[in-house]
């Protein structure tokens, strides 16, 4: 019988990386600007983390360093797309190429291993006293990554700047009206480079969890899709932080679910599918629902 406890902490471990990649998902994309590289961006976040954990033995010093890569590779991002013109979604799918190769070759040049590193020291989980003890959800309160409480304070100070302040109702407007917003003397470009580096920041952080949290070490390609679950939920989720978060907090009870159908007699390969098909599903029901931003992709 499966015990309600147990099924939220893995619906929680797996909610933690898709959620992050949400919300970046949604800086980078209500302004307009397609992020299709947040996976390669989780996948240097997973590095950067094990790296600055392995060089300094300090996981919160490769939790910085995560953080850091990531809005490198969101500046090189930005750099491409809106100073050089190039394709966003096609710059997205090379970030996520050039990540999957380089950190493989640094992995070997590293560690002298070709499918992961050494053991590394990891953030260690909390509890909050009192709250622990509520029943169902004190798993919330008990022994909990710290990630999951950073998940919901970037998902609500995201939503506050983006729809309650001046600069959030410029940044929409960018988003569906550049050119208007431009003919009011706005730079349009400095909005979208400081969103699309904080998107990988946060897409950054996201892989960190990967390595230094839920694992103690960083594995080839371990981000395994998250990046694309996270884009899928941010577009069911309506471009919008809270709907985001809603949505990844579906996929993951979709992905979770599945630990729990084995020993069903349901072939493994249709298990390991559940999550994806139900991603797809979502998707297809979504898509004349959400409503994307008018200049999503588009340059002037």
């Amino acid at each position: 019988m499966i015990q309600i406890e147990d099924f939220l902490v893995i619906t929680f471990q797996i909610f933690i990386p898709i959620a992050l990649a949400a919300i970046a998902g949604t800086i980078s994309e209500r302004g307009g600007m397609i992020n299709l590289g947040l996976e390669g961006m989780m996948l240097f976040g997973a590095f950067g983390g094990a790296l600055g954990s392995y060089l300094t033995g300090n996981p919160y010093l490769g939790v910085l360093l995560a953080i850091v890569i990531g809005g490198l590779v969101g500046l090189l991002h930005a750099f491409f797309c809106i100073t050089l013109k190039a394709h966003q979604s096609v710059m997205g799918v090379g970030i996520n190429i050039f990540a999957s190769g380089l950190t493989a070759v640094l992995l070997k040049m590293i560690w002298n291993n070709e499918g992961m590193s050494t053991n590394v020291k990891t953030i260690s989980p909390i509890s909050v006293p009192l709250l622990k003890e509520i029943p169902i959800i004190g798993v919330l309160f008990n022994n909990q990554s710290i990630y999951l409480y950073l998940t919901l304070i970037i998902c609500v100070v995201s939503y506050i700047v983006i729809y309650k302040t001046k600069i959030g109702l410029r940044y929409q407007a960018i988003g569906d009206f550049p050119q208007s917003v431009e003919t009011a003397g706005i730079s349009i470009n400095n909005y979208r480079y400081l969103c699309i580096i904080i998107s990988g920041m946060i897409a950054g952080l996201a892989g960190s969890y990967l390595s230094i949290s839920l694992n103690d070490l960083f594995v080839k390609d371990m981000v395994a899709g998250r990046g694309y679950m996270g884009m899928a939920a941010n577009i069911f989720g309506g471009w919008h932080p809270i709907g985001s978060l809603v949505a990844s907090f579906i996929f993951s009870i979709a992905q979770a679910s599945r630990f729990y159908l084995s020993g069903t007699g349901i072939p493994n390969q249709f298990i390991e599918m559940l999550p994806y098909v139900v991603t797809l599903v979502v998707l297809l029901i979504s898509r004349n629902k959400a409503k994307a931003p008018a200049a999503l992709g588009k340059m002037k």
